[in-house]
């Protein structure tokens, strides 16, 4: 019943909502570039960009190579989930789309930073409102530090709500000698490593819309009822963070931000204005599993377009984002804002094709760039792509993914170092600085809970404690106390590249006179 109800009461803000008009003024070098020869741009198939979608359709995929896929025992009973699904009522709305989408584009340009966090895979078993809500709280945590260090708007882009399936490198995992189908996500087989828990059950499918239905209504009554109002924004701290360095670190900058509130005020700002009590929240996972995407796909009435209906934004992995393939055939369609993770792997005339398939029309906010390399890789690798982008005349927003470059193995479990982590992060704005361009956002696998997943940073998290409160079902998750101290640290980015902007704009009028 809950579900049904914050369904209907987003249902007529988005069909109400209009098309966001983004007026962006472009950066200087990408105007100066944009003013140079530009290299020839074709799509996967050889067409110009602008090519029409009359031969897109939501099942269009379905004649490509679809990678990453489970393999279902019955086509039959997977007919039956999804056509279940598909008349159920959308988990999001394309209003909301064209609403982060013009956010997306200010991230383009530096007038906002994307802060894109949350599980690795959300769980079945681990689901409830508790944990929803730290998660959900330490993000507004960090974007607080980085809208007030930073000085710019942060788009809170939460990885909920849908998050369930996960690419694997191989299709069997062994133990022993035994080979069983490899874990694929709750969406789609169990965790136990036994051989009915590993087929992968459609029915799984309809339990996940399900849980996604609750957690966006329980981050929609959070987002608009006044948990997530700036008065509150001492509230928000974890008990067992209040002791820790980022903890009163954090709460100190809270306290500023009160006295800032409290001057506002006095100046007029009612502190029953949106701006108070209301915050934007939207949701995201990697678009992997096709036929649940295909079922949550829906013709929008206002535009006449195609929205995938399973979360505000989507994006290609670094495993399926082949140009020929049908990842990339389904999401080209879809109206939605979207995201392609790349990596070193990636060849710069390779990934000019790939943005010229899924955004033909050089929308800006329509596609975000995930980088996914490690630090050395990073520095070595990723200016060629950015600048391959830019003599192409390519507006895309570029974002930092810290987390899979730097995966390894310790004592048995899977882990990320956080200074690794850190150091990609410093490296992706070093390099940004270097080139001129923008960097857009981070992405990061986090959670609220007080886990020992990643070892490092302010928590000192060793490798001894690792084994303590392991509790991922999948990759390693930053704590929360390591996801604070991220944000601080990238906060402190933010005011360094907004002081040297400032800076250089005083040059230009001193110069001028």
């Amino acid at each position: 019943m809950a579900t049904t109800i914050g369904a209907n009461q987003q249902l007529q803000l988005g069909a109400s909502c209009r098309p966001a008009r983004v007026g962006l003024k472009r950066a200087v070098r990408v105007q100066a570039i944009a003013s140079e020869p530009r290299v020839a741009v074709t799509s996967n198939n050889g067409a110009a960009p602008g090519t029409t979608l009359g031969d897109w359709s939501p099942e269009s995929w379905r004649k490509r190579t679809a990678h990453q896929q489970p393999n279902y025992p019955d086509k039959e009973e997977v007919a039956k989930a999804c056509g279940e699904i598909k008349s159920y009522p959308p988990l999001i709305f394309a209003g909301e789309c064209r609403n982060l989408q013009e956010r997306l584009a200010k991230a383009a340009v530096g007038e906002a930073f994307i802060l894109q966090g949350g599980d690795c895979a959300e769980a079945f078993t681990q689901f409830s409102a508790n944990q929803i809500r730290d998660t959900y709280r330490v993000l507004l945590q960090m974007s607080v530090v980085m809208m007030f260090g930073g000085g710019v708007p942060v788009v809170k882009l939460g990885r909920m709500a849908g998050q369930f399936a996960k690419p694997r490198s191989a299709d069997l995992e062994t133990k022993g000698d035994v080979s069983l189908p490899s874990y694929r996500g709750d969406i789609i087989n169990g965790p136990e490593f036994t051989e009915q828990a590993r087929i992968p059950d459609p029915w799984r499918l309809v339990r996940a819309y399900n849980q996604s239905a609750a957690t966006l209504n329980l981050l929609r009554g959070f987002s608009t009822g006044g948990y997530a109002g700036l008065k509150r924004i001492a509230n928000w701290n974890l008990d067992f963070m209040a002791n820790s360095d980022e903890g009163k670190a954090y709460m100190d900058l809270a306290r500023r931000v009160d006295e800032a509130l409290q001057f506002m005020m006095a100046c007029g700002l009612s502190s029953d204005s949106d701006i108070m009590s209301e915050t934007e929240f939207y949701t995201s996972h990697e678009c992997l599993l096709l036929d649940y995407e295909e079922a949550l796909t829906r013709l929008d009435s206002t535009t006449n377009t195609w929205y995938d209906c399973s979360a505000h934004f989507l994006w290609c992995g670094e495993r399926t984002r082949q140009l020929d393939a049908s990842h990339v055939e389904f999401m080209r369609g879809i109206q939605n804002p979207i995201g392609v993770k790349v990596s070193d792997k990636m060849d710069p005339a390779e990934l000019v094709s790939l943005i010229a398939s899924l955004n033909p029309d050089n929308t800006p906010g329509r596609l975000a760039v995930i980088v996914r390399m490690g630090a050395e890789k990073l520095r070595a690798k990723f200016p060629a792509l950015i600048e391959a982008v830019e003599q192409a005349g390519q507006v895309v927003t570029w974002v930092c993914d810290p987390m899979h470059g730097n995966t390894e193995s310790c004592n048995g479990f899977k882990t990320r170092r956080y200074d690794n982590v850190r150091a990609e992060v410093e490296a992706f704005f070093d390099v940004h600085d270097a080139m001129g361009s923008v960097p857009g956002g981070v992405h990061l696998e986090m959670t609220g809970d007080n886990v020992t997943e990643c070892v490092g940073g302010g928590s000192a998290v060793g490798e001894e404690d690792l084994n303590t409160r392991y509790h991922t079902h999948c990759d390693p998750r930053l704590n929360a106390e390591q996801s604070l101290e991220m944000a601080f640290y990238v906060a402190s980015r933010l005011r360094q590249r907004k002081e040297k902007i400032a800076k250089q704009k005083n040059q230009h009028i001193t110069l001028a006179f």
